[in-house]
């Protein structure tokens, strides 16, 4: 599967054809649905008119189709839970649409429209999604890789992208042993090809070379690999590889050469500016969509523990440049949840946990008075989650870069929390790093945006953490 990249991120082209294809079908069933509703009567929609309510249209379904994760290269969907994240799409999209049309009333196009696009819309998008994922996991649109390599570096592929969605987009025709003392890969999976490594490539129709031996002081069939090169096939290391296909960086095989070598970590003072004015602008979204959640959550803390008990814990966390500040959250935690002075990973059926708190951090409830955090600056709207001194201090000892996560603001949302489940031990905290890891590396606002969008999709299917 064809993969691009477009402001540090990678797409799937093929799902963004689909992106695009949905979106031309939404935009031309306003359009047909007018024709219908109008034709023949003397009444007829002012040409500006209907293309700006097709746009809005448009842009407001593909936005809560999307943030219902329909475009998620590597999720295990089956066509039950594609409907209902259509439903739900449609669903969040008519109740913005209403509320925009209500507001601003010369963008509605008349009685039906609405309706009739949106039962149109509906049935070829329910019927494309299923069909397209159906596809996707056929060998038509799968690139054929060839890993040169047969060592624990290669074997980590074996490790990390074992399940079908995380090879959505590619086949290893096989591995290629680099020297005799790699055999961590299967017998039956490595291939002979002696020196006619070029010759075994052009002729399987291989589109893409691997490079992962574990020491490359052995030498590689370099005129072997240019010449694959220059007959445009692709060439890569397998970090390189791993972190376009998994959108993360695998930290225990991690080279720092290639991250030296690697573009991304770029900062400028425009970068700041906006990044800080997308903080804002979600930020005071969020608070006014959902200041009435944090007053009810407020008012449920009150009846089940006392209306004197405390509201929210102020705890220390670690921020940017390692600097110590003390993150806003409502608490889910009796009083008394750590009166022994030792810190500990919160885990699933923490027993110090109230039953409004279970309840606050399922639906992360629990994390909305961190907006306040955010408009002090001292956290970012999207970024890596803050940890606590305590953890950080040992977490630095065996996670390697860890500290760099640092280097950006801390998130209330992140990379992170979309990609891996929820966290609660040092191995976890590994996962972790290394989707925070992609993020510092490949920041953009547009990241940004997808992250956000995406987090819904995390909040209403439990997600993530």
């Amino acid at each position: 599967m064809v993969t691009v990249r477009f402001s540090k991120h990678y797409f799937s082209l093929p799902f963004l054809l689909l992106c695009a294809l949905e979106f031309a079908t939404l935009y031309g069933s306003v359009y047909f649905a007018a024709f219908v509703r109008f034709s023949g009567a003397e009444y007829e929609i002012p040409a500006a008119k209907l293309w700006l309510t097709a746009l809005v249209f448009t842009v407001v379904m593909v936005i809560c189709l999307i943030s219902m994760g329909l475009f998620q290269t590597r999720s295990r969907v089956e066509a039950s839970s594609i409907l209902l994240r259509i439903i739900l799409g449609y669903l969040a999209g008519g109740a913005v649409l209403m509320l925009i049309f209500y507001s601003i009333p010369s963008l509605n196009p008349g009685r039906g429209v609405l309706l009739l696009s949106t039962m149109i819309s509906f049935f070829v998008i329910g019927t494309l999604h299923p069909v397209f994922f159906s596809l996707v996991d056929e060998e038509l649109l799968k690139r054929k890789v060839l890993v040169f390599g047969s060592g624990d570096r290669a074997k980590s592929l074996e490790r990390y992208m074992r399940r079908k969605s995380d090879r959505r987009g590619f086949e290893i025709v096989g591995y290629v042993q680099a020297n005799e003392n790699e055999t961590a890969i299967e017998e039956d999976k490595r291939l002979s090809v002696g020196d006619q490594l070029y010759q075994y490539i052009f002729n399987r129709g291989i589109q893409e070379v691997v490079i992962a031996p574990d020491d490359m002081r052995g030498g590689l069939p370099v005129e072997e690999l240019l010449s694959c090169k220059m007959s445009g096939i692709n060439v890569l290391d397998i970090q390189k590889f791993i972190e376009r296909e998994a959108r993360k960086i695998e930290v225990e095989i991690l080279q720092p050469g290639w991250l030296l070598f690697d573009d991304g970590f770029k900062t400028h003072a425009v970068y700041g500016f906006f990044k800080r004015a997308f903080d804002l602008f979600a930020s005071f979204l969020l608070l006014s969509v959902t200041w009435p959640f944090m007053l009810a959550t407020a008012i449920a803390i009150s009846i089940e523990e006392g209306f004197k008990s405390p509201k929210f814990y102020k705890q220390v966390r670690v921020g940017l440049n390692g600097e110590p500040f003390k993150v806003i959250k409502f608490r889910s935690m009796r009083v008394d949840a750590e009166s022994d002075g030792k810190a500990r990973w919160a885990t699933k059926n923490d027993n110090r946990i109230t039953r409004v708190g279970d309840f606050i951090r399922k639906t992360r409830l629990d994390e909305l008075p961190q907006i306040f955090n955010v408009l002090k600056g001292e956290m970012s709207f999207i970024g890596p989650r803050p940890e606590r001194p305590e953890f950080v201090a040992r977490l630095r000892e065996f996670i390697p870069l860890y500290d760099d996560r640092h280097r950006v603001k801390p998130g209330i949302t992140g990379w992170a929390q979309l990609k891996y489940p929820y966290g609660a031990s040092d191995q976890d905290a590994i996962q972790k790093q290394k989707y925070d890891l992609y993020y510092t590396k490949n920041w953009s606002l547009l990241l940004d945006v997808l992250i956000l969008m995406q987090t819904v999709e995390v909040v209403l299917f439990g997600k993530g953490r």
